[in-house]
């Protein structure tokens, strides 16, 4: 049975852990913070519910001993906590900087004694480290490794092992990222894109034009099967995410955000799709048991998936094979928002179809247009008046 127990305004869970060497009785513990504004029947309420939650995780053995709990013991736990909670491109990211940089820099501190101090100096560590090439590390990716770090004290706090969060924004001095400006292609540049498309293959053809026309990102392209192809209504459901981790076979995901959501396109993707049905239908005929397809739109030569960095290796030599400027793959579904809302789409529509969680997150196209317009204003000017003052002191 928990013992509970207040302290000012935070409450101390303890659990016996049983009679250690020398006759004394030992527990775990936890503080335990109750939310502001909540009535004292929901207090006592939640507070009965992380006791028995905690009572139930020190029975399995899933939380030591608060007052030696290293970090370098509590990462273990948050790995298992979070293996099923993190996208595996995340989870096997998050890995590597947990056993690489974190544990070896503060991974014998207890989670008790961490400070924001150490935090500050393991920040500073990261920024004053040089890559490879000499350079220093971007400030994106100074905040990306101290993620894992506040995510890994976040999930301590939620547990109750610490009362506060040491890596927290507001504890610690991060350097400010610039956003990247959005890579696009103009119309002209897209136009003439699509040109130089009817010359590739038809697996080619399909990639390019779903990517453009449905603004999906390369894994949800790369998970396509052809049973997601609605014919008749030109809809494309996108259902799954390809994805690969190193040293594993590629696996499948649900979307981002877990939304399965549905894409209208135009009637020639449908009709390239079609035509790369009826190829793949060959190729199975010429391979028999040899083949390996499940349905897959895009497919190595045995029909298995595609790896999902295939589409970018193949996107850039078209680039370069045609002369047209170097974009990411991503740039893509870029240019399919930009093109959208360019035209007239609802800033709405536009999020569901690229399946953003959030507004704000396509509100970046936005800036896009704003400074396509203004730059196109300045050209008008320096056409129509070339002796502009505004011109000439620029």
């Amino acid at each position: 049975m928990a013992i509970i127990e207040k302290r000012n305004n935070t409450y101390r869970i303890r659990v016996s852990r049983g009679i250690n060497g020398n006759g004394k009785r030992e527990f775990y513990s936890m503080n335990w913070k109750p939310p502001e504004g909540i009535t004292n029947h929901q207090l006592q309420k939640e507070l009965k519910l992380v006791a028995a939650d905690f009572e139930i995780k020190c029975r399995d053995g899933a939380i030591s001993s608060e007052e030696n709990l290293k970090l370098k013991d509590f990462c273990k736990t948050y790995l298992d906590i979070q293996r099923d909670n993190l996208a595996p491109r995340t989870y096997e990211y998050y890995s590597n900087l947990i056993y690489d940089l974190i544990i070896p820099e503060l991974g014998n501190y207890k989670l008790c004694d961490l400070k924001p101090i150490h935090v500050q100096k393991f920040i500073n560590n990261i920024k004053n480290n040089p890559k490879r090439d000499g350079s220093s590390p971007s400030p994106s990716t100074v905040k990306g490794k101290v993620a894992c770090l506040q995510s890994i004290m976040h999930l301590a706090v939620k547990l109750g092992v610490i009362s506060s969060n040491p890596a927290s924004p507001e504890r610690v001095n991060l350097p400010k990222a610039i956003v990247p400006k959005v890579e696009i292609f103009t119309k002209e540049t897209a136009s003439q894109m699509i040109k130089c498309l009817s010359n590739e293959p038809i697996e080619m053809q399909c990639l390019i034009h779903i990517a453009i026309a449905s603004g999906a990102r390369r894994g949800e392209i790369v998970g396509l099967k052809f049973s997601d192809i609605d014919y008749e209504r030109n809809i494309i459901t996108i259902r799954r995410s390809a994805y690969k981790v190193t040293g594993e076979e590629i696996g499948i995901k649900p979307p981002k955000d877990n939304e399965v959501r549905t894409v209208t396109v135009y009637q020639e993707v449908i009709d390239l799709i079609s035509k790369l049905r009826e190829e793949k239908a060959k190729q199975q005929q010429v391979l028999g048991s040899a083949w390996r397809g499940d349905d897959w739109l895009f497919t190595k030569a045995d029909g298995s998936i595609m790896h999902p960095q295939t589409p970018s290796k193949l996107w850039a030599k078209f680039l370069k094979r045609n002369n047209l400027p170097h974009r990411k793959f991503h740039s893509l579904r870029h240019t399919s928002a930009t093109l959208l809302l360019s035209s007239g789409s609802n800033i709405g529509q536009v999020k569901d179809r690229l399946g953003h969680s959030s507004i704000r997150t396509t509100q970046i196209y936005l800036h896009s247009l704003q400074e396509a317009d203004e730059q196109a204003a300045k050209m008008l000017q320096t056409i129509l008046i070339p002796n502009s003052p505004s011109i000439q002191s620029e």
